[in-house]
């Protein structure tokens, strides 16, 4: 199906569509500004000046310092630096791990390979909201644990953690305990602010903010040190080796530059869409939220148990309307999500469930055109 027969795209979470400007930016440098940012020439100087652009515009979404940020090809490698690259450089900061039970595989796929390396990995409990519970994080916490990890919206339902919560939690039992959080959900969409909520390692990825695939980050706070997972000419301070891809990265700084610019009229807007949605749903006989109603406007879970999720997606793409059964990076697999199972669900109720994740390019119209689909679909009308 082509761009033209889309009537209404609601997988932001799994992608967004680039910008136009960013497309035509990428084109740019990769005609004109081809150099290698490492070359001494006036070509390859021109290629660090973007990435330097890049990593500023970066910094100033987070109010960090840009030497904090370090480039990388996406969220899921900056996940595996960020807890990987910390635990190498830091092997007397404890052996023991902590992951959210509702983490993104890209982080919860890394428990066998740590467990293999000697260290002890346990998973904080959540509740049916798909929050953590906090208590369960302070009862797992102690001397011995070098790392936290907890991704601050959940890419399948919306929920937002407690970061600050989270934090004080860390520092209260060990100072010593890093917090890494996975903001791929949130970065450029929900303010987050690392060094003000005592957030040591955070991750982030272009093509959810409407910026190219291929683009990601890793802010690494001053006085961390984290190890690089491969060996080469020392880029990105030495910590992510290798020619940093320019029009990507650079292409990303743009979309981190529009996001910000925009960031409370996108919210807003995305709310309204959300709330929309949410209420007229509500009303289809069987129908389930969900996401809790404090969840990230820009992603709404919703379960029709007497349904399966690939027939109603099925349905509604026939119609020219696109949303997911869960997250993109494993739902072409069988087995039931992993965070609604943790969330206490029962089997019916994930097996039918879809998720709508939106973005600020979405209409008021794309959301009555989902609304009535699925008035048809699932409610028999």
């Amino acid at each position: 199906m082509t761009g033209s027969a889309i009537k209404a795209y609601f997988d932001n979470s799994a992608t967004t569509r680039p910008l136009d400007e960013v497309i035509a930016h990428m084109s740019w440098v990769s005609h004109e500004i081809f150099g290698n940012p490492s070359s001494l020439h006036s070509l390859g100087m021109e290629a660090e000046k973007l990435l330097i652009k890049s990593r500023k515009a970066a910094a100033r979404a987070l109010e960090a310092d840009p030497g904090c940020i370090c480039f990388t090809s996406g969220g899921t490698e900056a996940n595996h630096i960020a807890l990987q690259g910390y635990l190498a450089a830091n092997r007397r900061k404890g052996r023991k791990v902590l992951f959210s039970s509702v983490e993104h595989p890209s982080v919860l796929n890394q428990a066998g390979m740590l467990g293999a390396l000697g260290y002890q990995v346990e998973f904080i409990r959540s509740g049916i909201d798909g929050k953590i519970l906090t208590d369960h994080l302070d009862a797992l916490l102690d001397s011995d644990t070098a790392l936290v990890s907890v991704m601050s919206v959940n890419n399948e339902t919306g929920a937002i953690q407690p970061l600050d919560e989270i934090a004080d939690c860390c520092r209260r039992k060990n100072t010593q305990t890093v917090l890494h959080v996975d903001a791929v959900q949130s970065f450029g969409k929900i303010p987050v602010k690392p060094q003000q909520q005592g957030i040591q390692l955070l991750t982030a990825s272009g093509h959810k903010i409407h910026g190219p695939k291929g683009s990601g980050l890793l802010y690494i706070a001053e006085g961390i040190h984290v190890s690089p997972l491969m060996a080469g000419g020392g880029q990105e301070s030495g910590i992510r080796p290798g020619t940093e891809n320019v029009p990507a990265l650079s292409g990303m700084g743009m979309a981190i530059e529009k996001a910000m610019e925009g960031i409370r009229l996108a919210y807003r807007h995305v709310d309204g869409l959300h709330r929309r949605i949410r209420d007229e749903v509500s009303c289809i006989p069987g129908c389930i939220i969900i996401s809790p109603e404090d969840a990230s406007p820009y992603i709404l879970s919703i379960s029709f148990p007497a349904l399966k999720a690939e027939v109603i997606l099925h349905k509604l793409e026939s119609r020219g309307i696109f949303v997911s059964t869960g997250s993109a990076c494993h739902s072409r697999r069988k087995n039931r999500s992993h965070v609604l199972q943790a969330m206490g669900l029962k089997p019916a109720v994930i097996d039918g469930t879809i998720r709508i994740s939106l973005s600020y390019m979405n209409t008021l119209e794309e959301a009555a055109e989902l609304v009535s689909a699925l008035k048809t679909i699932c409610g028999g009308k």
